[in-house]
């Protein structure tokens, strides 16, 4: 199987401006790459792995980057409650276990 080829992040910033203004499809052509690989990297791009710097976002995607930053903050908060409950079950959990330990023990003394 072929190597994977690399390519420079500045060509692939540009290569998605490119098609961006004429699509992937003709993008690719002009640039000899595969217009599924253009393709990858717009998706890149508007997941926000691929960062093609100052004034690239439009309106829309900044609204969506803000629905997406209020999701996350969301899914945190959620999952430091989930946090603090498994803590609290952790905690009751070690004291159960502490107690029961210690009544096995009594146990094992009164049968002795």
């Amino acid at each position: 199987m072929a190597k994977p080829k690399r390519y420079d992040p500045e060509y692939i910033k540009q290569a998605i401006k490119l098609a961006k203004e004429i699509g992937a499809t003709k993008a690719g052509k002009e640039l000899g790459i595969s217009d599924n690989t253009i393709r990858t990297w717009l998706k890149k791009e508007k997941s926000g792995y691929i960062d093609l710097g100052q004034g690239s976002r439009t309106p829309e995607n900044v609204m969506s980057l803000a629905q997406e930053n209020q999701q996350l903050r969301a899914a945190i908060k959620k999952l430091e409650k989930e946090i603090r409950e498994l803590k609290e079950t952790n905690e009751f959990l070690e004291e159960a276990s502490a107690f029961f330990a210690a009544s096995r023990q009594k146990l094992k003394k009164a049968k002795e």
